[in-house]
């Protein structure tokens, strides 16, 4: 099996930088079959060819810097690949890998004590309206380069979880799947993320 070979072993095989792929007619689940069974050098460039930009771009959210972003894409592709076995097909590939992402630069920020996320779904839960969560209306009126500036001063656990639901559009038991936490918490964090973002919002430009 792909486990029993040494990390050393996919440094080798993953390439430095994105290159034409030769197998892009394969669905995910198809390369990750053929990538098992042959350990195929083509097959694991096109499927890191397909998400390394995105695996980048979202370590990127989470360090704020270039270098820092590419050796952790880097090594989440080499914990992907070591762990390609334990994919069973039951949600998309892209969840699976951005639930590996997410976890992956939750744990290195959290050894490096940059981050305390609030156990939340401990604390008393008010019932929140499903048709609120997924109403993005306070967000959507905010202009791009506001939204950004006002993300960068919530949490990091706050602004990914928006970015979650309302930039990757992933459903709420997909959040769920990724944190680790029940729906209603999930509920009740993207409602307080929102809130906090819309309050800073109507602080610094409700008079402009």
């Amino acid at each position: 099996m792909i486990t029993n070979l040494p990390t050393t072993f996919f440094y080798l095989l993953l390439p430095l930088h994105t290159a034409p792929a030769t197998h892009n007619h394969l669905t995910d689940e198809e390369l990750i079959d053929q990538i098992l069974h042959q350990q195929n050098q083509q097959h694991i460039n096109t499927l890191y060819n397909r998400y390394a930009d995105k695996v980048y771009r979202k370590c990127l959210s989470f360090v704020k810097d270039d270098a820092a972003a590419e050796d952790l894409a880097h090594d989440v592709f080499i914990k992907v690949l070591l762990n390609l076995s334990s994919f069973k097909g039951r949600s998309k590939f892209s969840s699976w890998l951005y639930s590996v992402t997410y976890n992956f630069c939750i744990d290195h920020l959290r050894k490096k004590n940059r981050l305390a996320i609030d156990a939340l779904e401990d604390k008393a839960i008010q019932v929140v309206n499903a048709a609120d969560i997924e109403n993005a209306d306070e967000l959507n009126h905010i202009k791009a380069d506001r939204l950004k500036n006002l993300l960068e001063q919530i949490k990091t656990e706050e602004k990914m979880i928006l970015l979650m639901k309302y930039s990757d559009d992933l459903s709420l038991k997909e959040i769920q799947e990724i944190l680790k936490i029940s729906e209603s918490a999930v509920k009740m964090r993207l409602k307080r993320a929102k809130e906090k973002v819309q309050a800073l919002y109507e602080k610094k430009y409700s008079l402009q």
